[in-house]
């Protein structure tokens, strides 16, 4: 034991430098971990954790002793998972954080997850964080395969939960939607529709309200025909008509606006009202206003006067100076640099807000014809429309 303290210190203190010596100072961890000796195996794991954090990348070297341990450790139909789960999955979460790919052997070791989702709220975080880096990590080939089995972990424990959980569920989601925009929400319609209808019925937290408008909203953004066939099937579910199910969520949203406060969460609500725009359903046309008001709201949020030419730019757009700043920059894992690349390509930061209304002002004054949208527009506060003519000019 007092070794591998040793071990474990000498690799905190000395960190990326201890690749060089990896090898050898672990030569003889795998006799050790055999041993099924507890405590040990729990002081071997903290060691792992500290080494694979140190390696980055190169932890990839070691997966031959690291995807077992991690299965064993992690393995809830074994008594002793409850001296070695925690540290299991930390070392799990670390593993996928540092790995450049994926791999079969990473892959399969998330068919032990649903199990151990099964015990709800304990260690219900980290457990998270490890599906959200499957997600990145593994992409479309991770979905394809245990998309199925999230959804039902997801659905039976977002109603038997504590709301920090629920809200931890609710991020994972929206960061699967974040990455797959036309693939997921169809995968998930079982939890998409509880989401929808306790939205509706306004009983949740604000907090949790919040979230579940901003995953709503991704998806009539960026899947909308997927959205209007999926709120056709909740109309018949609910007994009402689509447009009245429409009209009840835009009026919850006006509502709830003030209570989304994230920058990234309020921009993602006003483009995916705005993308209502150009439609002519009355649920939309009699609140064209209210849809602008919240556009003017967002734009004061997140718009900057440019320094040089006193335009107004929204700061949440990722430009190619920034861009090129991020790579600069010594992002601490490869997860954090995944996270990064996906960003990149998310509306709410590679779409202007500012240029997005304009041009859905345009496409709905041609379509709707003049007259039409002289009329939409006239019913707006007049100190609205001056806000929105200097936003956007």
């Amino acid at each position: 034991m007092h070794v591998l303290y040793v071990i474990s210190f000498v690799i905190e203190r000395v960190g990326a430098q201890i690749r060089p010596y990896a090898d050898q100072l672990i030569l003889y961890l795998p006799l050790l971990w055999d041993s099924d000796h507890n405590m040990l195996r729990c002081a071997i794991l903290t060691t792992l954790i500290r080494l694979v954090k140190g390696l980055g990348t190169s932890c990839n070297t070691l997966y031959d002793f690291l995807i077992p341990v991690i299965r064993l450790s992690t393995d809830v139909t074994q008594q002793f998972h409850v001296y070695l789960k925690e540290d299991g999955l930390d070392l799990w979460l670390e593993t996928l954080h540092n790995s450049p790919v994926m791999t079969p052997g990473l892959l399969d070791l998330f068919t032990a997850m649903p199990a151990i989702l099964e015990f709800g709220n304990e260690d219900l975080k980290v457990c998270l964080k490890i599906v959200e880096a499957y997600v990145v990590l593994g992409q479309k080939e991770f979905m394809q395969r245990f998309s199925q089995d999230i959804v039902m972990s997801f659905s039976n424990l977002i109603t038997d939960i504590r709301t920090d959980g629920i809200l931890l569920i609710l991020k994972a989601v929206e960061l699967i939607f974040q990455s797959f925009p036309l693939e997921a929400p169809q995968a998930f319609q079982p939890l998409l529709s509880h989401i929808f209808k306790t939205t509706l019925e306004n009983n949740e937290l604000v907090t949790v309200l919040s979230m579940q408008l901003y995953i709503l909203g991704r998806v009539l953004l960026q899947n909308q025909e997927y959205f209007w066939s999926f709120l056709a099937q909740e109309s018949a579910k609910m007994d009402k008509e689509s447009r009245t199910l429409l009209g009840m969520l835009l009026d919850l949203w006006f509502e709830k606006m003030d209570s989304i406060t994230k920058p990234e969460h309020r921009k993602l609500s006003a483009l995916a009202l705005s993308s209502l725009l150009t439609m002519n359903l009355s649920p939309i046309t009699e609140r064209f206003s209210g849809i602008l008001n919240v556009c003017v709201e967002v734009l004061h949020d997140i718009c900057r006067a440019d320094c040089d030419t006193g335009k107004q730019t929204d700061c949440l757009v990722i430009g190619e100076e920034e861009d090129a700043e991020s790579n600069e920059e010594n992002t601490d894992t490869e997860h954090e640099k995944r996270k990064q690349m996906l960003l990149r390509h998310d509306p709410v930061h590679a779409v202007s807000l500012k240029e997005f209304v304009v041009s859905q002002l345009t496409i709905c004054q041609q379509l709707h014809g003049q007259l039409l949208f002289d009329q939409l527009m006239a019913n707006i506060d007049k100190d609205i429309l001056i806000q929105l003519q200097e936003l956007t000019s």
